[in-house]
């Protein structure tokens, strides 16, 4: 697969051939569900928790005698039966992370840029490099690409300065070769690699 590569201006700065065995498959949604799914989960804080019968601060006081008040037995007043009583089988603090083999989240991200590459939705640039860490610069240089919602991905490190020019303009994401997954692959409209970015991923994922 042949792609034109381009400056930050929009100049032309001649073309790139693109590995098809990572650009160029048919997207496989449930690949690509099942990577999105395991990204999230890992992600997830598992942070939630309520108490329980013995969490919450009550008496433990026999709250009416056994027998004799025509009611229902009851001993303590912290049973979930009861207002301010504990809760039943309550979510506790876990992990939602769960296994996908290395060899499954690489084919995960080989069908992602394969995705983007079949939308037509991939722009390669030349180098994402500034000589100045100017935010309207680039916010002017990403108005006139048609750039809205994009992620650009360079090689093993992004240049100081357009990470700090990209940092403040919402809809430009920055990451590295290494940094590259499958949600903020699909997250964004328009994936935006450098020739360096190219190199890298194709090393990575060969």
């Amino acid at each position: 697969m042949k792609l034109d590569v381009i400056k930050l201006d929009g100049a032309k700065a001649g073309s790139i051939e693109l590995d098809e065995a990572l650009f160029g498959l048919e997207p496989r949604a449930d690949i690509l569900h099942r990577v999105v799914r395991w990204q999230r989960a890992k992600a997830q804080a598992g942070t939630h928790s309520v108490l329980g019968k013995s969490d919450v601060s009550y008496s433990t006081k026999k709250i009416y005698r056994q027998k004799g008040t025509g009611g229902a037995r009851h001993g303590s007043k912290k049973a979930p039966i009861f207002r301010h009583g504990g809760v039943y089988k309550g979510p506790t603090p876990r992990s939602h992370a769960h296994d996908l083999t290395k060899k499954f989240r690489a084919l995960g991200l080989r069908h992602a840029l394969s995705a983007k590459a079949k939308a037509g939705n991939i722009v390669v640039i030349e180098a994402a490099d500034m000589a100045e860490a100017k935010t309207a610069m680039l916010a002017k240089a990403a108005k006139e690409l048609g750039w809205k919602k994009v992620l650009v991905i360079d090689g093993a490190a992004v240049n100081e300065n357009f990470a700090l020019a990209a940092r403040n303009i919402e809809g430009i994401d920055v990451l590295p070769s290494m940094g590259a997954n499958v949600y903020d692959i699909l997250k964004r409209d328009t994936l935006v690699l450098t020739k360096a970015g190219v190199e890298a991923l194709e090393a990575r994922l060969k």
